[in-house]
């Protein structure tokens, strides 16, 4: 079940928000310490982790899928946004070096398909991070948060699910340890918090966050029928434009 867009850019202008999107956005980024001259590629709801890397990226870009809607991003330039079909994204074969999906694979139905559009723009040697929540942890229990709706997994679960759709998972983390609460005293206790989480307490993160590899030997592309391609723009330029083929 996908949350409203308007609902997850609510959350995320919260205090809660906030903290939830700091605590992972350090995990993100100790895996992606430079994406300079990549193009990046955000799936699902995943704009407030793509704002880093909008400017030290060569492209960066937003697809939302139609069952969520879509935000105008960044708020303060040209819409870097795009509404999609998750399971025929209008992008080129292996065009894309990394690809961010946030509130994305707990959200779709269509688990399969989805990954393997994902594995079709994938450049070659490129890199996927997923963000999904902790089928243990507490934030997958409550439904007031984005992380508390669709499904959500367990290592072992998420490992299996890339294997069987052509790639390999590299390297795992934790994250979001602070409690789902609205409390001040809480919230900023969150780093410290992360910490000793990450240290004592690793199978109650509130996410998972698994980076993969694309397997290059194990998949075809599928012709494809009636499809738009989005060009991604040079710098300086407007926003993407759709081409029919």
């Amino acid at each position: 079940m996908w949350t409203d867009a308007i609902d997850s850019r609510n959350f995320y202008a919260s205090a809660l928000g906030a903290v939830a999107r700091r605590m992972i956005q350090r995990r993100i980024r100790t895996i992606w310490p430079n994406v300079s001259g990549m193009e990046v590629l955000g799936l699902g709801f995943a704009t407030p982790y793509l704002s880093p890397f909008h400017g030290e990226a060569s492209h960066t870009l937003a697809a939302m899928p139609a069952a969520q809607g879509a935000l105008h991003w960044p708020t303060d330039g040209d819409g870097l946004t795009t509404l999609v079909d998750e399971t025929d994204l209008p992008f080129a074969d292996v065009s894309i070096s990394r690809v961010l999906l946030v509130h994305a694979l707990e959200s779709t139905d269509n688990v399969r398909p989805m990954l393997r559009e994902v594995w079709r723009v994938l450049a070659s040697g490129g890199r996927m991070i997923i963000v999904v929540p902790n089928r243990q942890g507490l934030w997958a229990r409550f439904e007031s948060t984005p992380f508390g709706r669709g499904l959500p997994y367990s290592s072992r679960q998420i490992s299996t699910v890339l294997r069987e759709n052509l790639f390999t998972p590299y390297q795992s983390v934790k994250a979001l340890f602070v409690p789902p609460t609205r409390s001040r005293m809480m919230l900023s206790s969150a780093l410290a918090l992360e910490e000793i989480g990450l240290r004592w307490f690793p199978a109650f993160a509130g996410v998972t966050i698994i980076e993969a590899t694309k397997q290059i030997y194990a998949g075809h592309t599928q012709a494809r029928h009636k499809s738009s391609i989005i060009h991604l723009p040079q710098r300086g330029t407007r926003a993407p434009t759709r081409e029919r083929i």
